[in-house]
């Protein structure tokens, strides 16, 4: 990551309110704090961390969501080893790409130079037929001459249609591939994202491609260090605190929260998508941008937790799931030493939503039962539901840049403009770049 220290001189002493505790707000936090500016975090919920944040039930520490990581984000790895947080803690495992289907499909990347070691995994793995494994290779071939550029976007179900990708390429590797980064089905997600996903995580070096999974909760795996990473820099970061107005004064802004008001000369608006438009209404000038906010549609993660008894466990830290309604399983066991602890992710929208929780649960027991019998029966189950995870990642989606009409406010989020889809990736480049428009003083339209 670009050190921005020293070109943001200028933010020195200023007053910035980051509105938001998510991965976005606390990046650019910390960038803000860094620069010397005196920095307040407004979170509306007691724990940091947003749409990737930590949950207790029954003692034991869940999370929000299973996130998955790659080594291709540079700026969110740069940005938690900045607060402290790198590979030699243990908060995190990096593993090489494994796709894993138990019995069915399994894909694992070798010790080669990328983008080599890609096509020797295609070529080598188990599940497909074999003209399917070159149909694959040749498909990321074609990708490659095209620089995984599009002249007209279209969703990821048509792009694979187009180049005769095969029913099990399909089932196991792209569709898949998909939905975990896009969180979008194939059927309406951009597949211009999805190339920009492919290009940078599977066309670059062999560690771009590893995945990297959390070994703590999502909450200590960022924005919590990052929070002890501002108040060492004479920030501060309140909790329970959240900002109901914000409103133009003077040279700068009024903000209204719970506990009071109070003036700054920026602010970082890194509230999710569907609290923006309520708490910028005062500001007139944001209005048709807030009305676009609005608009934008929304997709569910869900994330069903199993204890089971302690010697319990899956084949790998991390399995493919099919014909059911969990896409994904993690092993908390393997991955953070909760024995027993099984959690299915069900992402996107679908029949699941259809169901109770309790239903859900039950279906996703049986569904991981009939291919792992050995699991036993689980002592509890605890469904967590984020009803607008991210927002729907959709061909020609139009998404709002950082910059805004008001000069020193500026917008935060994985929905805001990037090339990637609503990952934490997206989250964190969009942290930093208000960072550095706040620091140039270029947060204003021409």
């Amino acid at each position: 990551m670009e050190d921005l220290g020293a070109r943001m001189s200028g933010m020195a002493g200023r007053r910035v309110a980051v509105l938001g505790g998510g991965w976005a707000g606390m990046a650019a936090a910390v960038e803000l704090s860094d620069a010397g500016a005196r920095v307040a975090v407004f979170e509306a919920a007691q724990t940091l961390g947003g749409r990737a944040r930590a949950v207790v039930y029954r003692g034991t520490t869940l999370d929000n969501g299973a996130h998955i990581l790659v080594g291709a984000y540079r700026e969110t790895l740069a940005i938690m080893r900045k607060v402290g947080v790198d590979e030699a803690r243990g908060l995190f495992a990096r593993l090489p790409l494994e796709l894993n289907f138990p019995g069915r499909f399994r894909l694992r990347a070798p010790r080669l130079p990328g983008p080599l070691h890609l096509a020797a995994a295609l070529l080598g793995c188990s599940g497909l037929p074999w003209g399917e494994r070159l149909g694959a290779v040749r498909f990321m071939r074609t990708l490659q001459s095209m620089r995984f550029t599009l002249d007209r976007d279209t969703t990821v179900a048509a792009l694979l249609e187009c180049h005769a990708q095969g029913t099990h390429a399909r089932r196991y590797l792209w569709e898949p591939l998909c939905i975990a980064a896009l969180n979008t089905r194939a059927q309406q997600a951009s597949a211009q994202v999805f190339l920009n996903v492919l290009r940078d995580s599977l066309n670059g070096a062999r560690s771009d491609s590893e995945l990297i999974l959390p070994r703590c909760d999502l909450s200590h795996l960022f924005p919590l260090p990052a929070a002890d990473h501002v108040d060492a820099r004479g920030g501060r970061v309140v909790t329970g605190c959240a900002v109901h107005a914000v409103r133009e004064h003077g040279r700068g802004f009024e903000i209204e929260h719970t506990h009071g008001r109070e003036p700054c000369d920026a602010v970082v608006c890194a509230l999710p998508p569907y609290r923006v438009a309520d708490t910028l209404a005062p500001l007139a000038s944001m209005r048709s941008i807030t009305r676009d906010i609005v608009m934008l549609e929304h997709e569910p993660i869900t994330s069903v937790y199993l204890q089971f008894d302690a010697g319990a466990s899956l084949p790998g830290a991390m399995v493919g799931l099919e014909d059911g309604h969990a896409q994904w399983a993690f092993d908390r066991g393997r991955l953070a030493g909760q024995h027993g602890l099984v959690c299915a992710v069900v992402s996107a929208r679908g029949a699941h939503e259809a169901l109770s929780h309790e239903q859900l649960a039950v279906h996703v027991e049986d569904e991981l039962r009939a291919r792992f019998p050995r699991l036993g029966t689980p002592r509890w189950r605890k469904v967590i539901a984020e009803k607008r995870a991210t927002f729907s990642c959709r061909p020609d989606l139009g998404r709002p840049d950082q910059i805004t009409p008001v000069a020193g406010l500026v917008l935060a989020g994985d929905y805001t403009a990037s090339p990637y889809p609503g990952t934490l990736e997206a989250a964190v480049r969009s942290g930093v770049r208000c960072a550095r428009l706040l620091s140039e003083g270029s947060h204003v339209h021409a």
